[in-house]
């Protein structure tokens, strides 16, 4: 038996996973990881890199390195938006190889979508949708239709980098939340192709998305499951948490049911793309995915070893 790690670097957070590898093309998860490192913070519109967000990020990574290493496994790592624009990519990701050996594979929109498309239709089976990838800064949007990937693209906004733009972090202005979704509104505007998908349910990935289920759940516990995978939600839910969201202070917002406390600032914003995206195809529902960039990888990668 072989073993494969994944570390992906997003933009909130960083994420770790362990799969073994069975001789029969299967493979089965071992460890599974999350640090929130955030990068994305701070970068503003200089799109720099700050020191902080980096050292909290390099001792996640080294952290992650210890938990895999029993297991001397082929190792893919991988980042997304914010060192994907960042101006000073190239000196991140040298030092970051220096201090820790990894070299990392610095992911296309427009492969992000695609692996985010493999790791949906491999372990759920969506036939027409829309698949929306909330990260903190980029959205990924991949119309599916009888079960092919027909149309993508990565949107340079996400949780982070809308809270920080808008000022959604603390107690809001409602102001900020209009101004916010006029900007998100704007770019959906500029995909024709959306039009398509009017009255189908949205495939939810992402942390902000994890979240919303998660509170869905501990609002619904006839519904409650020991899985995310699969648990679906109508618009009504959706909007019916967001209201309660968008009026709380930032201290009852860690404390609401099911929110993790390091999410209290992105919510959100972080939801902003979705009930947006919504309002656009009126989707009467979400469908929530465990499976995105990570469980691509794996499918492809173990479609080419057979």
């Amino acid at each position: 038996m072989s073993y494969l790690a994944i570390v992906d670097l997003g933009s909130n957070s960083a994420r770790m996973v362990v799969e073994a590898l069975h001789e029969d093309g299967t493979y089965t998860e071992i460890i599974r990881e999350k640090q929130d490192t955030r990068i994305a913070q701070g970068m503003g519109a200089e799109q720099i890199l700050k020191e902080v967000p980096i050292a909290r990020t390099i001792a996640a990574l080294k952290h992650f390195q210890s938990v895999y290493a029993p297991f001397a496994p082929t190792v893919i790592a991988i980042t997304t938006a914010a060192v994907r624009v960042a101006k000073n990519q190239a000196a991140f990701l040298a030092r970051v190889e220096r201090e820790t050996g990894l070299q990392f594979r610095v992911l296309t929109g427009e492969e992000e979508a695609y692996y985010d498309y493999l790791g949906v239709v491999s372990t759920l089976s969506i036939q027409d949708a829309v698949i929306l990838d909330t990260g903190g800064a980029s959205v990924e949007l991949i119309g599916v239709s009888a079960g092919q990937d027909k149309a993508a693209i990565s949107l340079p906004f996400g949780a982070v980098t809308l809270s920080e733009k808008f000022h959604l972090a603390n107690d809001i202005d409602q102001a900020n939340i209009t101004a916010a979704c006029d900007d998100i509104l704007s770019q959906y505007q500029t995909l024709p192709w959306l039009k398509k998908y009017v009255g189908q349910p949205v495939v939810l990935l992402g942390g902000a998305n994890r979240s919303l289920a998660r509170m869905g759940q501990k609002l619904s516990p006839d519904q409650a499951t020991t899985t995310l995978q699969g648990f679906d939600m109508s618009i009504e839910k959706v909007q019916q948490i967001f209201s309660r969201l968008r009026q709380m202070s930032r201290p009852e917002r860690e404390r609401m049911a099911g929110l993790e406390v390091s999410r209290a600032d992105i919510i959100v914003s972080g939801l902003l793309p979705l009930l947006n995206l919504m309002t656009v195809i009126q989707s009467p529902r979400v469908i929530f995915s465990e499976s995105g960039v990570r469980e691509g990888l794996i499918a492809e990668m173990m479609k080419n070893n057979a």
